[in-house]
């Protein structure tokens, strides 16, 4: 399977005074604002690093789920929470943080099934940085 989606960014002005928009193929971000403020202190809008911990906890969670369910599970519920620590212009690590509720998997499938999701999810072959994953079982 092969497919390409789409994404955009307009940026007006300085880096610390400007303001920008993000956009998405599917429209869900649609001229979405973001700015220095946004991303490097508390201000209204999104950010890349947000948008990366949302792209990375979707895609791995999608992944965990596909492999769950080829080996028999049906996830009743997989909850993941991506923290993206920036630090001196660089990524330098996403922490995962998983919960999940599957029926019948014991805990040591369940980790060894989420270890394998977080190393071929395509966002986390993607990413050049440290990922670190906690998985609980409930």
């Amino acid at each position: 399977m092969k497919f390409t989606r789409r994404g955009s960014a307009n940026w007006k002005g300085t880096g610390m005074e400007g303001k920008g928009t993000v956009s998405t193929q599917s429209t869900t971000l649609n001229n979405t604002q973001y700015s220095f403020k946004s991303r490097f202190e508390e201000g209204v809008g999104t950010n890349p690093e947000e948008l990366v911990a949302a792209a990375h906890a979707g895609c791995f969670t999608m992944q965990l789920s596909f492999l769950l369910s080829g080996e028999g599970y049906t996830p009743e519920n997989l909850d993941t929470e991506a923290k993206v620590t920036f630090e001196d212009g660089a990524i330098v690590q996403i922490h995962l943080d998983l919960k999940g509720s599957v029926p019948g998997i014991s805990n040591d499938e369940f980790q060894q099934t989420a270890k394998k999701a977080k190393e071929i999810c395509p966002i986390s072959k993607l990413l050049n940085t440290e990922i670190v994953l906690s998985a609980t079982l409930v």
